[in-house]
């Protein structure tokens, strides 16, 4: 009779060491919430532990590569579509909000109280937020 063995989960490491453009040099990076499955692979933020600044990492870059700077995704406000509430938004969609000046990931979709439609976005420079989307008079 065969013996199972048990599968060994890889534990998932919550921090990592990344290049830091704003203090320009590798710090300790802690990865915020939850990855993000998208056509180029599995994405997700990291917040250098230091700065507090973020950036986006493609998790499967780093898993391969032992050079981790090609894993740091380089947005930009001209990658990104500009926010309105009147338009609907996909997850994983990277948005230039114009009021925050800055630049996010949606990362959720939602249904407020009211019946309404929201998004939960993750900017690079503020925290998470939540901003209505498909609105219409």
């Amino acid at each position: 009779m065969a013996k199972k063995v048990a599968k060994r989960r890889t534990r998932r490491a919550k921090y990592l060491t990344l290049y830091s453009p704003f203090l320009m040099k590798e710090t300790k990076h802690e990865l915020i919430g939850e990855p993000i499955e998208t056509e180029n692979g599995r994405h997700q933020w990291a917040r250098c532990t230091r700065s507090r600044h973020s950036q986006l990492v493609n998790l499967d870059t780093i898993e391969a590569e032992r050079d981790k700077s090609k894993a740091v995704i380089h947005i930009s406000k001209d990658d990104a579509r500009k926010y309105s509430p009147r338009e609907a938004y996909d997850i994983g969609e990277i948005l230039y909000h114009k009021i925050f000046d800055d630049v996010g990931i949606v990362r959720a979709k939602e249904v407020t109280s009211t019946g309404g439609h929201a998004i939960v976005v993750q900017f690079e420079k503020s925290e998470e937020k939540r901003l209505i989307e498909n609105y219409s008079n």
